[in-house]
């Protein structure tokens, strides 16, 4: 708010050894000569926008330029250090027996720099040949992208629910009966990594989950949305730990690929499109997806359609039959299990795609994970608590406790 100040202090010096400034120590002031009220402030303000926004809300703020764009990126980078110790040391609130305990990982790619591109993305981009002069085709869109995983853990009362609480029968409803809601997610805890492979972000959401529930006394959901990869990593992680899972297959995704068939016997505007996918869907969710399955390959074939006309609806026969083990909603509905995975799609898009996905940004390995990590903590709710730890911390880092005995007063 001030600018610049310029202070004179006392230093304890001897042969060999740094100086030891203890009113530095006292003031607890950052090797940076920015604030830690101005560090604060540049914190919040990139993790919700733009640097260059970001730049000029502090100058509003502050009536000088205190900070440029560089060392506001700087700034952000140092605050983000301690989040994994922060997130180690933290001890959850215990919760009941019954209370669900529900795990849900997403992905979501940031356009990077090409110099802090994946090796085999790298590779990649190296090999694709340019189809257009003036702008990239699709496949050269992904090859500027690096995954950035993302997982959620939070707690949940049970919901018995039936299919029709899901979905409404054909004609819609009646009015004489209210849809019983499902369950409703409390004590969220995001986490996300750019820099680390899922690997770890997964194993990360475990030692949160497993924080809560230290005995395994709980009920494990998981929430996939059918990536072979994850799923793989899930299993491990899970067989690692000797706790038993529940994985459920997202039902959102589900009901995607179902209007995507629709659409290969009915026309897009079609309102029997609606009751086609809706009475296929109670089916799955009525735990009887292989009889779906048959009944979209059967109607395939009786109406003679090509193999490029019912190519949506082979996708979706084959995505039900290569997750059929995760489809049996009748059993997680009875058992009030959440079935939709919609708390780390919010997240991806809120963590992701708000900030990190803004027009015109390309990111670094270090300057992506920086905000990424300090969005989830915000999210979180955990920033207050988060930066009097990390400023202890930094206090620690600086001001290490000295044997002042080896010290003489001088000016």
């Amino acid at each position: 708010m001030v600018g610049p100040v310029t202070i004179t202090r006392c230093a304890l010096r001897a042969p060999g050894l740094p100086n030891c400034y203890p009113a530095d120590q006292v003031l607890g002031l950052p090797r940076e000569r920015h604030s830690l009220g101005l560090r604060r402030l540049v914190v919040l303000e990139a993790a919700r926008g733009s640097y260059d926004h970001a730049v000029e809300a502090i100058g509003r703020r502050c009536g000088t330029r205190a900070v440029g764009k560089r060392q506001a990126e700087q700034l952000v980078r140092t605050a983000a250090v301690d989040i994994a110790a922060f997130d180690a040391a933290r001890t959850p609130a215990p919760a009941a027996g019954t209370t669900l305990l529900v795990l849900s990982v997403d992905g979501k790619g940031i356009v990077m720099r090409p110099g802090h591109l994946r090796e085999a993305t790298r590779r990649a981009a190296e090999r694709a040949t340019r189809t257009f002069r003036t702008r990239l085709s699709a496949g050269e869109k992904t090859c500027r992208k690096r995954m950035a995983t993302l997982a959620v853990v939070h707690d949940a009362d049970p919901a018995p629910r039936r299919p029709h609480d899901i979905i409404a029968p054909p004609g819609g409803r009646t009015g004489r009966r209210t849809p019983r809601k499902g369950p409703k997610a409390r004590a969220k805890w995001l986490t996300a990594s750019v820099r680390n492979d899922a690997d770890k972000v997964i194993a990360a959401a475990f030692d949160q989950a497993e924080a809560r529930d230290p005995q395994h006394r709980r009920s494990w959901v998981v929430l996939v949305d059918g990536a072979a990869h994850q799923l793989e990593l899930i299993r491990a992680e899970a067989a690692r730990r000797k706790v038993e899972i529940h994985i459920v297959l997202d039902f959102v995704h589900v009901l995607e690929k179902l209007w995507a068939a629709a659409r290969c016997f009915h026309t897009a505007t079609d309102p029997a499109a609606e009751d086609w996918a809706g009475a296929k869907a109670a089916r799955i969710l009525a735990g009887d997806a292989p009889g779906a399955v048959g009944d979209i390959h059967a109607e395939a074939d009786r109406t003679g359609l090509s193999p490029d006309q019912r190519a949506a609806a082979d996708r979706a026969c084959r995505y039900l039959e290569n997750n059929a083990a995760y489809l049996h909603y009748d059993k997680a509905l009875e058992a009030g299990w959440p079935i939709a995975s919609g708390t780390v799609e919010g997240a991806a898009r809120h963590l992701i795609a708000d900030r990190l996905d803004i027009t015109g940004s390309r990111w670094s390995v270090c300057g992506a994970e920086a905000v990424l990590t300090l969005r989830a903590v915000i999210s979180n709710g955990d920033f207050p608590q988060y930066w009097t730890f990390h400023t202890h911390r930094e206090r620690e880092r600086l001001y290490p406790a000295p044997d002042q005995a080896e010290y003489d007063l001088t000016a």
